[in-house]
């Protein structure tokens, strides 16, 4: 049971690290700027289930295998690493799908007729749900989230802690994770649309793609400790 005085010293702590700038935030940003409001979002929601998925494996003891096994845990990292790289090259050289939804302004998609509306609608379901598995991948793939939580979650139990304690904080912490990187999503999807336009468009993919080859090879080179 999780009592008011550890939520007390649990949200505070969590929403300090939360608000530093990371690899999370990083992406999110890159999936906002220039792109569909429902693609950050559903970026920053991916990211939060990548969350839940590091706490379910603390939880059952999973994230052990990575704190006592060097071959497990740079298995999980060279394969994150080398998957954000495809990601970020698909999307610098095109092959991201929110382009073809930058080429449909909601303006045009209002009048356009009902089979091309359904078309656009189509692609723009595609490109977020697109958003929402490379946030899941993301966090995911970044073995040093899953040490973090096997060392911050259990610091807030008095004594052993148990699956459903250590499941409820993380529960919480992906809560707050949503609302603050959700907000982060509107407000560079807001300043996309003051700024783009036109060629620019392609500047924020290309942006887009560098960012997620610079996560990955942040991964890639990144140390173990």
């Amino acid at each position: 049971m999780i009592g008011p005085e550890t939520l007390a010293a649990f949200v505070p702590a969590s929403l300090a690290l939360i608000l530093a700038p990371g690899p999370d935030t990083l992406y999110v940003l890159s999936q906002s700027v220039g792109g569909p409001r429902r693609v950050g979002v559903a970026a920053a929601t991916g990211v939060s289930v990548g969350i839940l998925v590091h706490t379910a494996a603390a939880a059952v003891g999973l994230s052990v295998l990575l704190r006592e096994s060097a071959l497990a845990f740079r298995l999980v990292k060279y394969l994150g690493a080398a998957y954000l790289l495809y990601l970020g090259i698909q999307t610098l050289r095109g092959g991201d799908a929110s382009e073809a939804v930058e080429s449909s302004p909601v303006d045009e998609l209002a009048a356009a007729e009902p089979t091309e509306r359904v078309a656009d609608e189509g692609v723009a379901t595609a490109t977020s749900r697109s958003g929402f598995l490379r946030g899941v991948v993301v966090n995911v793939s970044n073995p040093k989230v899953a040490l973090f939580f096997l060392a911050f979650l259990p610091q807030f139990v008095a004594g052993t802690a148990t699956p459903t304690q250590l499941a409820t904080l993380g529960g919480i912490y992906a809560v707050l994770t949503l609302a603050y990187l959700g907000g982060v999503a509107l407000f560079a999807t807001r300043v996309g649309e003051r700024v783009g336009g036109g060629g620019d468009g392609r500047l924020f993919r290309w942006a887009s793609g560098g960012v997620l080859v610079a996560l990955g090879g942040s991964l890639l080179v990144g140390g173990e400790g």
